[in-house]
Parts: C-alpha cells; structure tokens; sequence
C-alpha cells in the first residue's frame, strides 16, 4: 500500500464526503472499495475529494473501476478535484 494513503471522512445531513490523500495505487484503491462498501446502505450520495491525492496508479484505476461493488454503486457517486474524472467509474459524476 502506498504508506501516505489516507482516507478522511465526514457525513453531513444524508451525504458522506470521503478525502483523499497521497498517492492512490492498488491498495488504496481496495481500502477506499471496502469504505463505500461498509458505509453505502446508510448514506445517500458519495462525494470523493481526490484535490489531495498526489498521484494515481494506473493499476489502482483499474481495479477500482472495474470492481463489481463500484459499478453497482456508480450512480451514487460524485468525484470532485484535480483526479475526480479520471477515477470516476462510468454512471458517476465527476465535477
């Protein structure tokens, strides 16, 4: 894992907001999966901050994007940041 990878998260009202930081390879790519995994049924929208992550992997990209759980989840999604479009799966919005 990228050892300056870290996930911060806050929920307002119906919407959790996850930030990211440091570099996203293929095992933050894992650790922010089990995170919308385990906060999905109690939260409305998902916004992803990605303006402090430092780089993204392209092996991270891939398993993220092509992981069954995300692109059941994908609707729900909204990027945001300098990687926001390049993460976003496909059905989830990127500002």
């Amino acid at each position: 894992m990228a050892t300056n990878f870290k996930i911060f998260s806050h929920k307002n009202s119906d919407n959790l907001h996850l930030k990211l930081m440091g570099d996203f390879d293929g095992s933050s790519a894992y650790e922010l999966i089990h995170t919308l995994e385990k906060y999905h049924d109690n939260t409305g929208r998902v916004f992803i901050h990605t303006c402090a992550l430092s780089s993204v992997h392209p092996f991270g990209l891939n398993i993220f994007q092509k992981n069954n759980s995300i692109k059941k989840l994908s609707q729900s999604l909204t990027f945001t940041g300098e990687y926001g479009a390049t993460i976003a799966p496909q059905g989830s919005n990127a500002l």
